[in-house]
This record gives C-alpha cells, sequence and structure tokens, in this order.
C-alpha cells in the first residue's frame, strides 16, 4: 500500500469549484515537461570557484575546466547514454551529492527531474531498486501509476514554492517494499526525493494566483484536479535532476505492522493470520527459514494449551507430550519462570539443557532458538519461540528485537484466552445451569473441545457426556416433622375464620335486604363451615375461595354501595383479608415464618461450614429447600483437577457432616419456641460405603448417578424419610435425635466410633439404638442406628 504521513493542519479552505469543462476531465499522471540536465549542478560548482575554502576552491576550478572541455554535458540531455559513460567528469561532478566517505554505504541515485530511469548511482541503490536496464523497480507496496501521481504532486508542490515563494509543509516518507533476492525475502525502505538540482522554468506568462488561491492549495494538496486547474502544467517546465535516498527502515516498519495486527482479535485464531506474522519476523530477522511458536499458558491446569485442536501454533510444546513436574520441558519452564531471563540456544546440540529435550528439538531441525515466557502484568500467559535450521542464526543480539515485540504477543495471547474463555462460558450456559466450582473445569473442557469441532467445520459436533466416576456420595436431610399436617391445619383454620366472617356480613344483610341469593349464600357457607369442622378435602381450598371471590364478594360491594348499615361489618371482613394475596392469611402466614425460620437458619449454618469444609478438599455440594433441607455431596479424585485424594478426606467429610447435624438439631430446637408455630425438625444421614458414578443430564441440568447399580442408592435416598422401625411401626426419624440408615453392618462401623467420640464429648447423649426398618417399596433389609442429641 502507498501512504504519505501528513502533518496536522489548520481547518482545510472551501476549494473554489473547477469549471464544468474540466470537471470530468483525468490529468495526466505526471503531467510536466521533464529534462535531464546537469546545468544546476554546473552552476553549483561555479558558485563554489569563490569558496573561502581553498581546497573546495581548487576542485570547483578543477571541474570548470573539465567542463570547458566537455561540451556534450551542457544544456539537456536527451541520451541517457551520455551521461552513463562513467567518465571521469560526471564522477568529479557528482562528489557534490556523493560524499566518497560513505559512497559505499549510502543508497543513494540519481534520476531526471521525476523519471524513473537513473544515470548514476551507489552500489546498494542498484542492487536493492534498479533494474538491468536502470530502470527504477517495481516496488512490492506500490503501482507505478500511483508512483507517478505522488511525483506530480511533488512536482506542483515544487512549483508553488519556487514560482510563487509558498512554504509548504513537508510530504511525509514514501515507504517502498522491495524483494531482497539474496535471503528470498523482502525489505521496507524509506525514500527522500530531493530537488535540490531541479529548477522550474516558467513558459510564457505564469498563472496569477492570490494569496486565497495559494492558500487554498496548500490546505488541498492531494488533490491533482485542484492543482491542476490553478497552476497549468504546460506553463512549467523542469530541468536537472532528483535525487534518491533509500534509508532501511525493516524494523520500524515491521514492529508498526506487528503492534496493528496483534491488537486484531482474531490474529492467533486462524493458521493463515499466522503465517502472516511468522513471515514478517522472517523478514525482521532476516532468517527466511524462522519458525515462530506461540503457547498459551492455563495458570488453573498449570500446563501451556493449544489455542484449539485444529490450531497448535508452539512448535516445541506439542511435541512434548507429558509435561509432568518431572518433564524436561518443565524443567526449562521453571528455570524460565525463576531466572525471568529468555533462553538463547545459539547452538542447540551444545546448549545446557536436558539431552531428551535437545534432540527432540534438533528433530525438528531447529538448531538455534529463544524461549521466552510472555509477561502480562505479574502473571504469565504464555510461550514465545523462535527457532532457526542454522547454527547462530539467533543469538543475544537478537534480544534487543525480541523485546520490543513481546508485549504485543502476550497483549494477542491474553485476548485469545479471554475470548476463548468467554466462548467456553457461553456454551457452559447454554448447554449447563449454573456449575458448581469444584468441577467447572470439567465442563470447560468439554466446551473447549466442542469449540474445537465446531471450528474444524464440524456442524454435527455435540457436547461430550460429563461422568464422573469412583465418587463416594454423603447425603443429609434435616426435614420439619409434621409440616404437611401443619399446613393443613392453617389451611383450614384460615378457610373456617374466612366462611365465618362472610357468614356475619350474610346474616347481617338479610336483616337489610330481602334477597333470595343471600339465603342461598348463607347455606353455601354454613354447609362448608360444617365441613371443614369435621376435616379438609383436596379440592376444598381452591374451591371455597373460588366461589368466595366470584359469588359472594362482588356481592358485598354492592351491598357496602346501597346499605350504609352494612358497611362496618363488610370494612371488618376487608380488615382480615391480606391485600396482596385476596385470602385470609394468618395462620398460614405464620406456618411460612416459621418453616422459612427454620430453613434460613439451617441453609446459613449449613453453607458456612461447607465453605470451610471445601478448604479440606474440595468437593461438589448441592443444597434444596423445601419442608427442610437436604443436601448430596460428592468427593473423589475424578472430580478435582490436579489434586491427588486419599480416604482420609472422605472420612474427615463423614465425621464433619455428623457434627453439622448435631449442631443443627441444637439450633432447631432453641427455635422452636420462638417461632410463630412451634415447628420441630429430624435429622437424618445416608450412609453408603461405596464408590459409584454421576452423571450430568443434559435434559435436566442436573446431576444424578449414572448405571444400574448405582440406581439403588438413588431409591433409597427419597424413601427413607418415610422409614419405620421393624415390629413397632414408629417413624425412624424423631426429634431431638440423629438418624443414620445403611444396608451393611461394616458401613456402619466407622460412624460407631464417630458416635463414641461425639458422646465423650459431651455432644451426644450416651447410648445407641441399633435398629431394623420396615420393607420400603423396592428397598429391603435398611438398618439404622439412631442417636439422641444433648440438647
Amino acid at each position: 500500500m502507498f501512504f504519505v504521513t501528513m502533518p496536522a493542519e489548520t481547518p482545510t479552505p472551501v476549494a473554489p469549484a473547477l469549471p464544468e469543462s474540466r470537471q470530468n476531465a483525468a490529468p495526466s499522471l505526471f503531467p510536466f515537461r521533464s529534462t535531464l540536465s546537469l546545468e544546476p549542478l554546473i552552476a553549483y560548482w561555479q558558485e563554489r570557484e569563490q569558496s573561502t575554502n581553498s581546497g573546495v576552491a581548487l576542485l570547483a576550478h578543477a571541474i570548470a575546466q573539465q567542463v570547458a572541455q566537455e561540451p556534450w554535458c551542457r544544456g539537456p540531455l536527451t541520451d541517457h547514454s551520455v551521461v552513463e559513460c562513467g567518465c571521469d567528469l560526471i564522477e568529479t561532478l557528482m562528489m557534490a551529492v556523493f560524499p566518497p566517505a560513505s559512497f559505499a554505504s549510502d543508497i543513494s541515485g540519481v534520476i531526471g527531474p521525476f523519471q524513473r530511469r537513473s544515470f548514476y548511482s551507489t552500489r546498494l541503490f542498484e542492487a536493492v531498486m534498479l533494474n538491468k536496464d536502470r530502470t527504477i523497480k517495481q516496488p512490492l507496496n506500490i503501482d507505478m501509476a500511483a508512483m507517478e501521481r505522488q511525483m506530480g504532486l511533488m512536482a506542483y508542490h515544487l512549483v508553488l514554492h519556487r514560482v510563487y515563494g509558498a512554504e509548504l509543509p513537508a510530504l511525509g516518507t514514501i515507504i517502498f517494499t522491495v524483494p531482497d533476492y539474496k535471503i528470498g525475502l523482502y525489505r521496507h525502505y524509506g525514500v527522500v526525493f530531493n530537488s535540490d538540482f531541479v529548477r522550474v522554468k516558467v513558459v510564457g506568462e505564469p498563472p496569477v494566483l492570490t494569496p486565497e488561491q495559494v492558500e487554498t492549495l496548500i490546505h488541498n494538496r492531494h488533490r491533482p484536479e485542484l492543482w491542476s486547474q490553478l497552476l497549468p502544467a504546460e506553463h512549467f517546465e523542469l530541468e536537472g535532476f532528483n535525487i534518491i535516498q533509500l534509508v532501511d527502515v525493516t524494523e520500524q516498519e515491521i514492529l508498526s505492522e506487528l503492534k496493528y495486527d496483534l491488537l486484531e482479535r482474531d490474529v492467533l485464531q486462524t493458521p493463515a493470520r499466522f503465517e502472516q506474522i511468522q513471515e514478517k519476523l522472517r523478514v525482521l530477522f532476516a532468517e527466511p527459514a524462522l519458525q515462530l511458536g506461540i503457547a498459551a499458558y492455563d495458570e488453573k491446569k498449570r500446563a501451556f494449551v493449544d489455542f484449539g485442536r485444529k490450531i497448535n501454533h508452539s512448535f516445541l510444546t506439542k511435541q512434548v507430550q507429558h509435561q509432568s513436574a518431572s518433564s524436561s520441558f518443565r524443567l526449562i519452564y521453571d528455570r524460565l519462570l525463576r531466572e525471568r531471563e529468555p533462553l538463547v540456544m545459539k547452538d542447540v546440540a551444545t546448549a545446557d539443557i536436558p539431552e531428551d529435550l535437545r534432540q527432540q528439538i534438533l528433530g525438528l531441525g531447529i538448531h538455534s532458538t529463544i524461549l521466552a515466557l510472555l509477561p502480562y502484568g505479574n502473571d504469565t500467559v504464555g510461550l514465545l519461540e523462535l527457532g532457526t535450521p542454522a547454527v547462530g542464526g539467533l543469538d543475544e543480539f537478537d534480544m534487543d528485537k525480541v523485546a520490543q515485540f513481546m508485549p504485543l504477543f502476550a497483549v494477542a495471547v491474553k485476548r485469545n484466552a479471554e475470548d476463548l474463555q468467554a466462548r467456553v462460558h457461553a456454551i457452559i450456559r447454554e448447554k449447563f445451569t449454573a456449575i458448581h466450582p469444584t468441577m467447572e473445569w470439567r465442563f470447560m473442557d468439554a466446551a473447549r473441545n466442542l469449540l474445537a469441532e465446531l471450528d474444524a467445520g464440524n456442524r454435527n459436533a455435540e457436547m461430550e457426556a460429563i461422568v464422573f466416576e469412583d465418587v463416594y456420595p454423603l447425603h443429609g436431610s434435616c426435614d420439619i416433622r409434621g409440616s404437611s399436617t401443619a399446613r393443613n391445619e392453617a389451611i383450614q383454620g384460615d378457610l373456617i375464620e374466612h366462611l365465618t366472617l362472610a357468614n356475619k356480613v350474610l346474616k347481617k344483610a338479610s336483616e337489610y335486604q330481602h334477597l333470595p341469593i343471600l339465603d342461598e349464600l348463607k347455606f353455601y357457607v354454613t354447609k362448608n363451615l360444617k365441613r371443614l369442622h369435621e376435616g379438609m378435602l383436596s379440592g376444598d381450598e381452591a374451591n371455597i375461595y373460588d366461589s368466595l371471590t366470584r359469588e359472594v364478594e362482588p356481592l358485598f360491594e354492592y351491598l357496602a354501595t346501597h346499605t350504609p348499615e352494612l358497611r362496618p361489618v363488610i370494612t371488618k371482613y376487608w380488615d382480615n383479608i391480606d391485600d396482596k394475596l385476596g385470602i385470609l392469611y394468618k395462620r398460614r402466614k405464620d406456618f411460612e415464618v416459621s418453616v422459612t425460620t427454620l430453613n434460613d437458619a439451617v441453609s446459613a449454618f449449613l453453607d458456612e461450614e461447607e465453605y470451610k469444609a471445601q478448604h479440606m478438599f474440595p468437593h461438589y455440594f448441592q443444597r434444596y429447600k423445601t419442608d427442610g433441607v437436604e443436601y448430596n455431596i460428592y468427593v473423589g479424585g475424578t472430580l478435582v483437577e490436579n489434586k491427588p485424594f486419599d480416604l482420609v478426606f472422605l472420612k474427615n467429610l463423614r465425621l464433619w457432616q455428623l457434627l453439622t447435624m448435631v449442631e443443627i438439631t441444637r439450633r432447631t430446637a432453641a427455635l422452636r419456641d420462638t417461632l410463630p408455630v412451634p415447628l420441630e425438625t429430624t435429622q437424618l444421614i445416608l450412609i453408603h460405603g461405596q464408590a459409584l458414578s454421576i452423571r450430568f443430564r443434559q435434559d435436566e441440568r442436573q446431576f444424578d448417578v449414572d448405571g444400574a447399580y448405582n440406581i439403588r442408592y438413588e431409591i433409597i435416598k427419597k424413601r427413607i424419610d418415610k422409614a419405620t422401625v421393624q415390629g413397632t411401626g414408629e417413624r425412624l426419624t424423631q426429634p431431638g435425635t440423629i438418624a443414620l440408615v445403611y444396608a451393611q453392618t461394616r458401613e456402619a462401623v466407622e460412624y460407631v466410633e464417630y458416635i463414641d467420640y461425639l458422646q465423650d464429648r459431651g455432644l451426644l447423649e450416651p447410648g445407641v439404638e441399633e435398629l431394623e426398618l420396615e420393607e420400603l417399596q423396592g428397598v429391603k433389609g435398611l438398618l439404622a442406628l439412631r442417636v439422641q442429641v444433648k440438647l
């Protein structure tokens, strides 16, 4: 791409409209007549004949004599072969432009005014910019038409300055990108056109420009159609030559391009974009076979990871199958992390690294390499790898370049990780419910795998099964004893009071109004009151409230409007009705407050203790609130990433569970007398000694046991709350006690020890009941322990 950096300017004056005859005319790419001539250079030396520097004056006198002997060098030169002679006169004249001391290092050449052919140049300029016929090469980033248009604008600027005395801000540097055939890459050069030896000749009368028109041209420097209108090219000729000077700006340009590339969000997510980045680094290091590798670092996994299943930008870490703490690669990473300095291996064969890692690197055809961690703040987000097949292709001196672009790669890797994380969380939100933190890693792995499949073009990809094997379950519940009976009694009491209030209004209305409907409604209310005193049937609540709402209460509104004497009794009726619910809600409110108080107290305590238990060993915890609180715990090595599991953690959790149940029993008993309805709780623990598997059910968005054998555990869990003692019919669960249900005697041995320990601490009353349970539906042979809590 052709570009010119423009300096800041004042607000642009409005350009005058073009005459209609010129609006559609396309100006020529370079409109001026241009003639090669040495006259400006000869004039330069003539002025130096009077120089106070005696050496310069002597040289100028000698040049004047040579010029006098070579009349071909005067006037316009239409034949380039004359000046391409390589003769002594040209060499001597050009000493004003090309100092001998820098001739071997400068990249400079001379062309006719804004022309394409060079008749004199340094050897570097010839190698970089000239074809065999000494014409300027086509830059890779600029087409010749664009270059000629740019030279036309430069010529216009020269005319405005030389003829009209206008001072214009300098044009920005032009960048040429040209191939470097020696290494098979390309280089960037900043190009400066020097017009000191170009004369502007006026043909005829020069166009007259007002100060306003001059100002307009200055502020419309890139509108050739405007310049061609105000300064017609036929009034001017250019004579002399330009000097083109090139400066290698490859490093600055590459770093600038890398900055813009790496700030784009998807630059590391597609192989094609990554290849472009690698190619630019090859140019920067002048190494056509340089390999770039990038590996992202996952702090939770404590390992380097790919950017996706189909994208692995690391040429080293993908060769390392096992990144355990003892692996060679891990040792190298720890060394980088410890020393916080890049590892530079000028020659891998002799570098101080483990032998197996050396062979892996050499096996990739890499003989010199640089490995550097990518820091982002205080974190490490990835690893940068550079490698070449040549010994010494990379060394310590290259670290100055690496240091300049390393932060850019760190930002790109960090952004890529954040984007991937956002996509993973989006899948988790779509496919799953809220995920327990302990298991989140497994869901994120599954989401990443799904993303990789989708990115690879597999539109039929589905989420893989989430199964955790060999986990141990713990189940407990704190149930509110008789909650169903208490709820029914509260509903029954509210209904009786509601109907009684309605009946009082109807009886009072009969004293003032003789309406048959009043007698029919009194009969309905009296009949339902009688039945409610005997007991409540299923559906009574809905039917009674429906009748009151549709038939009775609309009549009360009519009576209150037309019979003022009834307003006090009707007002009393409405004062007892809940504004939001539209029903009498007293006993039920007391019941709900009591249940909520108990549930909140148990849940808050359980959550607080569960938070502490997570620090013992991470585990899955799920709590439910109904008429009471129940919870499930699953613990095992497969649930946790990179953390060893031992059965001592399971024993610790079982003792913790028993301790929390003791405290829950004591707290709920203390709350009983403070509640509007004095409710009691019963506590139950299900003991299951065998490990099982759990699977996430996508349709139900929750975990469930997996496998036919393990289903029995779920059946027992759902039915034991109604279990009774064999031979007596007594409910197993009783207020003030903890019941522990098990299927095999050996499962209870561990808990008997815990009970003995808690009795010794004074938390449990002495004695343990060993009970057999009545057969439940589909379950028989269950046993139980029951202990009394010291309240």
